[in-house]
């Protein structure tokens, strides 16, 4: 078993890989001072090396939190294939439609909500009604924001709906079901990752409707900014949350080892 786990880990790095690499090389090159450029490899490449990084140390913890740290790599694996597609955009065309963040951000923003209830069942028994609430909210702040960036719906209907849902998460991670929880039954370790994940969600989401306001509802801003920040926003809000969670399944392995 653990043999074939390995094959196909090693697997999917070799095709994750190959992937980038030919993305890399199959259009135009890119450019020395194409600081936006750098952004989308920097990232692109650090959330491969993360996907790598979980994946092997989801076999290697194992038990139930073999779960949280697989879906984290699910999370870096999505988006550095995304990041990939949206570098070669960039260095062909100059552009980066928000269309492309959407796609990425509607597989894996859910599965970042998910982790919250994931860590919990690791180590006490949760109602799956955590679950449900916060994937019902992802899809209530992900969905109107897309349709109203789009031109589906008006902007300011779409943002506002987008930010009810956002309201609804945050309200579950701190004050609802779910914080409470983690205040009573978690170790100390995971109530720390725990923190750390829910003022991620709290601060570095808010870096994207922010981008929104002022991309779409007060003038306009200038995209190549907007793409550096987006860029960089994703190191903490898929590559440090993934982190947080590896803390506490390492530390809850470590002391009962």
């Amino acid at each position: 078993m653990l043999k074939s786990k390995s094959l196909w880990l090693k697997t999917g790095i070799v095709a994750l890989f190959s992937v980038g690499a030919s993305s890399a090389f199959a259009g135009e090159m890119l450019q020395s001072g194409d600081f936006v450029g750098y952004s989308f490899w920097l990232i692109s490449m650090a959330l491969a090396a993360s996907t790598v990084f979980f994946l092997m140390e989801s076999m290697r913890i194992g038990g139930k939190w073999g779960t949280s740290l697989t879906v984290s790599a699910l999370v870096t694996f999505i988006a550095a294939f995304h990041y990939m597609y949206m570098r070669e955009v960039w260095v062909t065309t100059g552009t980066s439609p928000t269309d492309f963040r959407y796609i990425d951000w509607l597989l894996t923003v859910p599965l970042l909500m998910i982790e919250f209830y994931l860590i919990l069942a690791a180590i006490t028994a949760v109602s799956g009604g955590i679950f449900w609430r916060l994937l019902l909210g992802t899809l209530v702040m992900l969905v109107p924001g897309y349709m109203g960036e789009a031109g589906y719906m008006d902007q300011t209907v779409g943002f506002i709906i987008g930010m009810v849902g956002w309201a609804f998460i945050l309200y579950e991670i701190f004050m609802g079901e779910a914080s409470k929880v983690a205040a009573s039954q978690a170790s100390a370790a995971v109530r720390k990752s725990y923190g750390l994940m829910k003022w991620t969600v709290t601060i570095g989401w808010s870096i994207y409707p922010i981008g929104y306001f002022f991309g779409y509802l007060a003038g306009g801003t200038d995209p190549g900014t907007l793409n550096i920040v987006y860029n960089l926003a994703d190191v903490l809000n898929k590559i440090a949350f993934g982190l947080f969670i590896w803390y506490a399944a390492n530390q809850e392995t470590s002391a009962k080892a």
